[in-house]
């Protein structure tokens, strides 16, 4: 696994065995900042990485020049290997937080401008998590939530869907804060 672009572009990220993440391919998460690199301006951004495994989306938000992103990520063992590579890469901007997603989203103040989540595929309260970001109202204005998911999921009936794009085993949905 590495980093497709940007500052750190071509930095190998090397979980060590036996991790407990799915990460997300580098096919997907390329073709994910493509479409992302034609909508947004990177360097304003303010990022929350939830279900964040081995930190690589954060790593490329950071890359990019994201002015702040928060993680948060329920397994010790991922969040002891993410703190590793943020140090070996001297990340000032990521902040790496110990918790359960759906806890931290019931006390967050902050506001994001992308809010990312890449769930495990068997969690059973997958299908909660676009209610869950909107009812938490942590999007900014011009935000938008992308979920990553297995295709035998959609979402394209939930009131806040507005796109969906499938690589291989790996999709993503895109949904816009309520007016």
């Amino acid at each position: 696994m590495r980093i497709i672009s940007g500052q750190y572009k071509g930095k190998q990220i090397n979980p060590p065995s036996g991790f407990s993440a799915r990460p997300t391919t580098d096919y997907a998460r390329e073709s994910l900042f493509n479409i992302l690199s034609n909508r947004i301006d990177f360097e304003s951004l303010a990022v929350l990485d939830l279900f964040s495994g081995t930190g690589s989306i954060s790593y490329e938000f950071a890359s990019r020049g994201a002015k702040t992103i928060h993680l948060v990520e329920q397994d010790m063992n991922n969040i002891r290997f993410i703190r590793k590579m943020l140090n070996e890469m001297n990340l000032r901007n990521i902040k790496a937080l110990h918790l359960d997603a759906r806890d931290f989203l019931k006390t967050c103040k902050t506001k994001y401008d992308i809010v990312f989540a890449d769930p495990p595929y068997d969690l059973p309260w997958l299908k909660k998590i676009p209610e869950l970001v909107s009812d938490a109202d942590i999007l900014s204005d011009d935000g938008f939530f992308i979920l990553e998911h297995p295709r035998d999921i959609s979402f394209s009936g939930t009131g806040d869907f507005f796109e969906h794009r499938n690589y291989g085993s790996v999709n993503f949905s895109f949904f816009r804060k309520k007016s």
